[in-house]
């Protein structure tokens, strides 16, 4: 017997949860070229880019790339954390391994490294999935990065996320997209989110499960 999870834009019978995909601008003035984004009315383009500028570097110290050897603790702290959600997936080591070790253009993954014991205490990551532009002359290909999994434990989500929209930045992202599942929701506000007009449906095949909040959903399908 074979169960399933998916997703789609659109509703069919019968979804578990209704999700809303949060916008936080990184390439502000790119964006506003293009008519990804608008200025709120009354304010000036210049000051608009600079109240969406982030620092030059993230606000965590002791940041850098997973590599192989991060694997058993990244899962540790994914099984920790995930365990908090009514709809989530334990990965095994080799699926960790195979959804999360960075590749360029494709998967980012950072681990936080305490610089006193060397474990890892944090981990972030997000997906690239660009589009491209048409008819503008200057621009051809909208970078997009989208949260995959962030997992707090030393450091607050609010400074994690941080962390990640610094990281997208250096990483040439012109935007960072992030769904309102998890605890990500608690801090779009204070990190200038803005919310989409996309909405994201969870289903499930040959599984019962009643309906969920999104913050319930612990899963991040790519």
């Amino acid at each position: 017997m074979w169960q399933a999870i998916y997703t789609a834009g659109i509703i069919i019978p019968k979804p578990i949860t209704e999700c809303t995909y949060y916008h936080r601008n990184l390439n502000t003035k790119k964006l506003l070229d293009i008519g990804f984004s608008s200025l709120p009315q009354g304010r000036p383009k210049s000051l608009h880019i600079k109240l969406l500028s982030l620092p030059k570097s993230p606000p965590i110290e002791g940041i850098r790339p997973m590599v192989k050897k991060d694997v058993k603790q990244v899962q540790s702290l994914l099984d920790e954390y995930l365990q908090n959600f009514d709809l989530s997936f334990q990965f095994n080591k080799d699926e960790v391994a195979h959804f999360f070790l960075p590749r360029a253009k494709v998967i980012y993954s950072y681990v936080v490294v305490d610089p006193e014991t060397s474990e890892i205490t944090d981990f972030i990551s997000y997906y690239s999935l660009p589009s491209t532009i048409i008819g503008d002359e200057k621009y051809k290909t909208l970078f997009a990065a989208f949260c995959y999994y962030m997992v707090p434990k030393k450091h607050t989500l609010l400074d994690l996320m941080k962390s990640a929209l610094v990281l997208a930045r250096n990483d040439k992202f012109d935007v960072f997209n992030a769904l309102d599942i998890m605890d990500n929701k608690t801090v779009f506000d204070e990190l200038h989110f803005g919310v989409g007009n996309g909405n994201l449906y969870y289903y499930l095949y040959n599984w019962a499960m009643k309906k969920i909040s999104s913050s319930k959903v612990g899963t991040v399908l790519v």
